[in-house]
């Protein structure tokens, strides 16, 4: 496992508190600005930061993240550019950075060159979220030998022996996307979350984090109560949409404060 990813984790039990980790998509609204927004939720007390490699058609996301992508994508949007700017965070921060890219990107790239510049830039994590199991063979074999957590994601209809088969190949943590259907900002949790959550736990001793639909302080409370953590992307997006014409962001700050709060700690 990616001990960055670990220790991150081992560190929040010992505080009896769940990871906040936001969602941003690279280069969005535009490369000056993607810098900014990374660097306060650096600063807000973000425990992981997950960043997503902006794609034509991403299959997972709903119609905020989509409109992010394609307008990072006519920003100019370049992997390079994307592994230069996150190197220089990791330079400055200690918070660990997972990309979520989809799988044709990476083989575009070429596997090895693709993770080789996830290990300059110092990323600790890779999510893939089209790409099964059976077809990551290579993929996590290249994470494992530079120390980057393969973080695998389960839905809600996952089967159970599939389920325990995802959490046994993956590290890091284990993706749990709280709703069938793509991202988005929902009012509600599903009420068998907590159940789903303890069925799944049964297969791994890796962290649970929920993904998916979380858009306020209350449901990231909710939803960290029966995990270790809580991923949060659509309602961040719409919030530097909605200041997106100054660098300060302030509603994305009073939110990530307020996130922060309910899950335990404050800067």
């Amino acid at each position: 496992m990616d001990t960055r990813l670990s220790d991150t984790f081992d560190y929040l039990r010992r505080l009896k508190r769940k990871a906040m980790i936001p969602f941003v998509t690279a280069g969005y609204p535009d490369a000056d600005r993607f810098s900014t927004v990374v660097e306060i939720i650096c600063r807000s007390g973000a425990d992981i930061l997950e960043v997503g490699f902006p794609h034509s058609d991403p299959l997972a996301d709903g119609p905020v993240i989509q409109q992010t992508s394609h307008q990072a994508i006519a920003n100019g949007f370049t992997r390079d550019a994307a592994f230069s700017t996150l190197q220089s965070i990791t330079r400055r921060f200690d918070t660990p950075i997972v990309i979520m890219c989809y799988s044709n990107i990476i083989l575009r790239a070429g596997p090895r060159q693709f993770i080789s510049k996830c290990r300059a830039a110092n990323i600790a994590g890779l999510i893939v979220p089209d790409m099964i199991i059976e077809e990551s063979v290579e993929l996590r074999s290249l994470c494992k030998r530079y120390n980057i957590a393969f973080i695998n994601m389960v839905t809600p209809v996952t089967p159970s022996d599939r389920a325990a088969a995802i959490a046994r190949s993956g590290s890091g943590f284990l993706y749990f996307v709280s709703v069938t259907g793509t991202t988005g900002v929902r009012g509600r949790l599903d009420s068998s979350l907590a159940q789903k959550i303890k069925s799944l736990k049964k297969f791994t001793d890796l962290p649970v984090c929920i993904g998916f639909g979380i858009s306020s302080p209350e449901l990231a409370a909710q939803a960290a109560a029966s995990c270790d953590g809580v991923i949060i992307g659509s309602k961040i997006l719409q919030l530097i949409a909605k200041n997106n014409g100054t660098g300060e962001f302030p509603e994305l700050k009073h939110f990530l404060s307020d996130v922060r709060s309910a899950l335990g700690g404050k800067l």
